[in-house]
């Protein structure tokens, strides 16, 4: 619905069948271990990553909640998926959120680490910062692999390390970190939050969902949540975040005919465009969907 069709409906076959094969446990019920007033710990006992993360979320909401922060750390996970939607969730709840996820390392020296933070905007769009540690998504080399089609230089390198615009060499190499250096260390930032803090496996322990789609991940998320209404006030906060808005998306825009939006505000925009028209959906993505169904 968001338009992120790297991480949408393009993942319901790989999932199903990490489902079917026993690489993911249908039955498995995460746990959720509250080790302080504001510290908690999920085993997701290899369960699907979105039903791990959700109740991540539903137990960083509710401590949170009660005292005005939480972290809560997630093993025992596998692929979650897009953060964006949990941020919107937390956003909704008044939440300002900062969440990320391990990966298989795809980036040298390790890392491919993800990482979001939002925060609430009075009357929308919130503020959601949806990004990958890499210049761009592994998601997004595949998708131009499928479709025939070279990527743009500085996205990857191949398995010796030179720039490569080939998405098969990409694939077969790293992504290239955003900021370089700067990137490289946010990736490993963000594992020791997702997986280290949280007793999963990290970096070259975490394998690639797709690429061994019948094992099982490890891996690890967390979200840290913050409650502003036990800082400034909830209507301060929203004064702000009004004003912050204002004053970005009223910037002069080098192109006038594209203004200037808040991060995420171009996928809530295509949300609520999605809950009135639908949700496009390619051919080949319509007939694996059917497929599954028996239809």
């Amino acid at each position: 619905m968001m338009g992120i069709s790297t991480h949408g409906m393009v993942r319901l076959s790989p999932y199903t069948t990490r489902l079917r094969n026993g690489a993911v446990d249908p039955k498995a019920v995460p746990g959720v271990d509250q080790r302080a007033a504001s510290l908690a710990l999920v085993d997701g006992n290899n369960a699907h990553g979105p039903v791990v993360a959700t109740a991540a979320l539903e137990a960083a909401m509710r401590i949170a909640g009660e005292t005005g922060i939480a972290y809560v750390g997630c093993r025992g996970s596998n692929h979650l998926g897009a953060l964006v939607p949990y941020a919107l969730r937390a956003c909704e709840a008044g939440f300002v959120m900062l969440a990320g996820t391990g990966a298989s390392a795809t980036m040298p020296p390790f890392g491919g680490a993800e990482a979001r933070i939002a925060a609430p905007c009075p009357e929308g769009p919130h503020f959601i910062l949806d990004m990958a540690m890499s210049v761009a998504a592994r998601g997004k080399i595949r998708a131009a692999r499928d479709a025939g089609q070279s990527i743009p230089e500085g996205w990857a390198v191949d398995a010796a390390g030179k720039p490569t615009t080939d998405p098969v060499r990409a694939l077969e190499g790293f992504l290239v970190a955003v900021g370089g250096h700067k990137g490289s260390g946010l990736s490993m930032a963000s594992d020791i939050l997702s997986d280290v803090m949280a007793g999963a496996r990290f970096l070259t322990g975490i394998s690639s969902w797709t690429d061994n789609i019948d094992a099982p991940q490890q891996l690890g998320h967390f979200f840290l949540l913050i409650d502003p209404a036990r800082l400034i006030g909830r209507d301060a906060f929203a004064k702000a975040m009004a004003s912050f808005s204002e004053t970005v998306r009223s910037a002069t825009p080098t192109d006038p005919k594209v203004p200037v939006m808040l991060p995420g505000e171009r996928e809530q925009t295509m949300m609520a465009e999605a809950a009135r028209l639908g949700v496009p959906l390619k051919d080949e993505i319509l007939a694996e969907v059917k497929a599954l169904a028996g239809g």
